[in-house]
Order: C-alpha cells, then sequence, then structure tokens
C-alpha cells in the first residue's frame, strides 16, 4: 500500500507540474496573440506597410553575407564594400535583414533615422550595445536607456558645463608632449598613432584629475595597449549584437579587468585624497571623480562613468584631428585658408585662446566636413522597447510607414547617408569644406543623444591642429604617398573608423 501511495503521490506531483507548465504555456501563447493582434492594429492606424526590400543571401543562416562582410573588413574596406553592395543588390535606403535566423532591419533614410534618435526616441533602446560593451565599461551612459541613462547625462552634464569655460592651457602639457615627439623625428612622420596619445593624455586628464595617483609610468603604458585591446574586441562583440558573447577571448575578459582597476586606482586615489584633506582640499585635484561619488555613492559606478567618457573620449578626437589632417595635406586650397585664418586671428608669438579658436570659422568648416565625411560612430544599432513605427520604408514604393514590434533590432549608418548625393549633391563624396558655409546646411541635428563632450573634443582638436600648424607650416603630404579618392582608402573599423594606413605627413 506504502508503494502505491508514494506512486500516486509522485504522479500527482509530475501531473501538477505539468498541468502548470501547459497552462504557463498557454496564457504566454494567448498574450504573445493578443500583442499581435494589438501590433496589427496599431499598425494599421498609422497606415504601415510590409517592407519589400530584403537582403538577398545564399547560404543558410546567411552566413555568406557574414563571410562577404568579414573578408572586406579584414582588406580595409568594409564601407566601401557595403555601399556598393546596397547598390548592386538594390536594396534601397530601407530594408529587412535576416541574420542567424533573426530577423531585424537596417535604414539609411533621413527620416527614419530622425525618428529613431531624436522623434521617437524613447521607443528605442541600446540592449545590443549594452551586451557587446558592459565587460569593458560596465554600467554607465552608454550602457543604459530610460531613467538611468537620464541621470547619467544630467551628471555627466554638469562636469562637462565646468569643463567649458576652463582654460585651454589644460592642453598644454599633453600638446607640449606632442610637439616634442614630433621635433625627434625625420622624413616621414605618422600623425594618427601621435593624435592617439595626445587624447588619451587629454582625457585621462580630464577624468581622472591628477596624473599619476602613485602609479608607475609602466602601468600607464600597460593601460595603453590593454585599452587599446578591449575597445578593439569590444568593437566586434558590437557588429555581432546578440551573438557577442561567440566572442568572448579569454584575454578580452582579463584586459578588461586590467583597464577597470587602473580607473579604481584614480577613484580609491581621490576618495583617500578626501578622507585625509578634507572634501574642498580634494576637490581642487580631483573635481570629476569627487562631483560622480557625491551622488552616486558608489565606487564601483563612478568608475563606470570613468570608463563610459573615456571610451568616448579618446578615440573620436584622435581620429577627427587626423583624418582632418590627412584630408588638408590632399587639399593644399583648404589647407592655405586654415593657415590664412589661423595667421589673421594669432599673432605671432601670443599664446592661443578660447576666443581665438571659436572665431575660426573655417577651422569649423573642416571639423564638420571631416565629420561628413568619416562619421565618428559609422554605424550604430537600436531595439525596439515598444512597438513603433517608422515613417518610410514600407509598400511597393518604400514610402510608406513601417511597423516595428517590441524587441526588434535596427541599424542604420550616418556614415552612407553623410555620402549620400540626393542629401549633398553629385560631389558628397569630395572633401569641401565650403559647402558649411551654404544655407542649407545651417539646420542640422543631432538627436537626443548628442555628445555632452562636443565643445571639450572641438576644442582639444583646435587648440592641437591649430599649434602643429604653427610649428610646421609647411607640414604637408609625401610625395610618394597616392591620393585615392574618399571613401576608398584602406580603413580600420573599431568604435570609430580609422585610416589603415594613418596620417602619413612630412614636417618641413
Amino acid at each position: 500500500m506504502d508503494y502505491l501511495f508514494r506512486e500516486s503521490s509522485s504522479f500527482n506531483l509530475r501531473f501538477g507540474l505539468a498541468t502548470l507548465l501547459l497552462g504557463y504555456w498557454t496564457y504566454l501563447y494567448i498574450q504573445k496573440g493578443r500583442q499581435f493582434e494589438a501590433d496589427v492594429m496599431f499598425g494599421e492606424r498609422h497606415g504601415c506597410l510590409p517592407i519589400e526590400k530584403k537582403l538577398p543571401y545564399k547560404w543558410p543562416l546567411a552566413l555568406d553575407v557574414f563571410k562577404r562582410q568579414y573578408d572586406a573588413a579584414v582588406a580595409g574596406n568594409l564601407m566601401a564594400f557595403q555601399s556598393q553592395y546596397f547598390k548592386d543588390t538594390n536594396v534601397g535606403q530601407t530594408f529587412q535583414v535576416k541574420l542567424l535566423g533573426r530577423i531585424g532591419y537596417f535604414t539609411n533614410d533621413p527620416k527614419n533615422i530622425e525618428a529613431i534618435v531624436s522623434t521617437n526616441f524613447e521607443d528605442w533602446g541600446l540592449r545590443a550595445t549594452r551586451d557587446g560593451l558592459y565587460s569593458m565599461i560596465g554600467s554607465g551612459i552608454f550602457t543604459q536607456d530610460g531613467a538611468p541613462w537620464k541621470h547619467s547625462r544630467e551628471l555627466l552634464r554638469r562636469q562637462f558645463m565646468r569643463i567649458q569655460y576652463q582654460d585651454v592651457k589644460v592642453f598644454d602639457g599633453p600638446i607640449d608632449d606632442l610637439l616634442a615627439t614630433l621635433a625627434s623625428s625625420s622624413g616621414v612622420v605618422d600623425l594618427q598613432p601621435e593624435f592617439f596619445k595626445f587624447t588619451l593624455a587629454t582625457t585621462t586628464s580630464l577624468i581622472f584629475g591628477e596624473p599619476f595617483a602613485g602609479l608607475d609610468p609602466k602601468d600607464h603604458e600597460a593601460f595603453g595597449e590593454n585599452f587599446d585591446y578591449a575597445s578593439l574586441v569590444s568593437a566586434m562583440r558590437l557588429r555581432l549584437a546578440d551573438w557577442c558573447f561567440l566572442y568572448t577571448p579569454r584575454k578580452y575578459t582579463k584586459t578588461c579587468d586590467q583597464v577597470k582597476k587602473y580607473a579604481m586606482r584614480y577613484v580609491d586615489h581621490a576618495l583617500m585624497d578626501m578622507k585625509e584633506h578634507g572634501e574642498e582640499a580634494a576637490l581642487e585635484h580631483h573635481p570629476f571623480i569627487l562631483d560622480l561619488y557625491k551622488e552616486l555613492h558608489d565606487p564601483i559606478l563612478v568608475r563606470d562613468q570613468l570608463m563610459n567618457v573615456l571610451i568616448a573620449g579618446r578615440d573620436t578626437t584622435a581620429c577627427l584631428m587626423s583624418w582632418s589632417i590627412y584630408l588638408l595635406v590632399r587639399h593644399p586650397a583648404a589647407l592655405e585658408r586654415l593657415r590664412q585664418e589661423i595667421r589673421s586671428t594669432v599673432e605671432i608669438g601670443q599664446p592661443l585662446t578660447r576666443g581665438q579658436i571659436n572665431k575660426m570659422s573655417y577651422l569649423k568648416c573642416i571639423f564638420n566636413e571631416t565629420n561628413r565625411l568619416y562619421t565618428n560612430i559609422p554605424v550604430n544599432v537600436r531595439e525596439t522597447l515598444k512597438t513603433t513605427v517608422l515613417p518610410r520604408g514600407g509598400g511597393p514604393d518604400g514610402n510608406s510607414p513601417v511597423l516595428i514590434r517590441k524587441g526588434y533590432g535596427i541599424g542604420f549608418s550616418p556614415y552612407h547617408m553623410h555620402r549620400s548625393k540626393e542629401l549633398y549633391g553629385e560631389d558628397a563624396n569630395d572633401f569641401r569644406p565650403e559647402r558649411w558655409e551654404e544655407p542649407e546646411l545651417k539646420n542640422i541635428g543631432c538627436g537626443a543623444r548628442v555628445c555632452l563632450g562636443k565643445d571639450f573634443a572641438l576644442t582639444e582638436a583646435s587648440y592641437g591642429i591649430v599649434r602643429i600648424l604653427q610649428t610646421y607650416p609647411n607640414l604637408r603630404l609625401p610625395p610618394d604617398v597616392p591620393i585615392v579618392p574618399s571613401g576608398q582608402e584602406k580603413q580600420i573599423i573599431t568604435f570609430v573608423v580609422a585610416s589603415a594606413e594613418g596620417c602619413k605627413v612630412l614636417l618641413d
């Protein structure tokens, strides 16, 4: 009897669990059906039609598309390959993508990009970005959505408002080090790695405060190497989106830990300084760190915010400076006009000031044009936080609104959009800074996630380039360096798009 009772109890338990699971699955199925019906009605109210353009593929799971893009990336022409591939396959500006069995979307339509980054900003999130970057930079403004993102943005906005009014003398040390390196060089010089060192020095000085915090010089050198490697792998993980976990080298995990440990040393140093000498005295040396700590009350969260700022502040400005010189030495008329502007604005032998930089309107045009052709972040990815609508892309002509259901991802490429002949004319691929003096481009928007450090970065880049051109008035392109059309040069794609062949110049 006991045996039968135990068997009966076991059966009843299994039956009960099976019933619960069946009920739960049934509930999910019904809820999914209701959500689908609600999405359909939502789409009908907005006049949505399905996207008819689809990215073609031949191999299962679209592995052939992955391979071709990988090959193009290795060859250094990924962006050029994509431009030609989109043209050859006639997918238009907005199309459906099915990779590894999952459906997503891609758009270069300005109306759609405006909806994603501005008009319907609250409908979109950064989950794929968060997964790819979290190991390196933790929880911060580039891995957050909603209320946490707004809080981070407000915290950092106050920091950059304070920095905005600092004297440009903060750049003197790093630019003097750069110029000292150039003074000991001869022949053809590659400015690109020097710009990366310059912007790393200025950014670490900005956010960490004191330059050493008891660290050995070898620690700084190791940090730069670890930061480069972690950035490269993180950028590759970003492109894998939901599949980023497939590329997590053991060295990457170790390197991310080392990078965060380096940043943590500065946080600990600032907190110890505050404990020993008081808040007022410590704020003189570590304002960025201690202001964040007063709000966050957690050293780990402070460290993560510092990492988020660091990853944005180094590569983007270094690439802006590198591409600007790269383009100027290939366009002597533009370079000469900039030299004349510098000579007419800054007296010989006088220090360069922020006010003088702000008067250099042609330099601003050069930066605008450089950022247009070599957009800091060439491709972005977003995921819907709720069912939403894109203004265009649906129907036979691609002009009808498109329904994008919750949980679906979309990629968009400012790099390709900025080379659109419909927007910038037949010379869209050409470097022509003067186009920014024309009224048509006066009111281009940036969206809700506009860079908080934009003023700092542009001032930093301006100060560096002006000082270099003042020091080396004969800076020019080496005679044996080939000139290729913009966009056809070899490129390295990480978080940013950089020249694979550097920025080679002759100084004298």
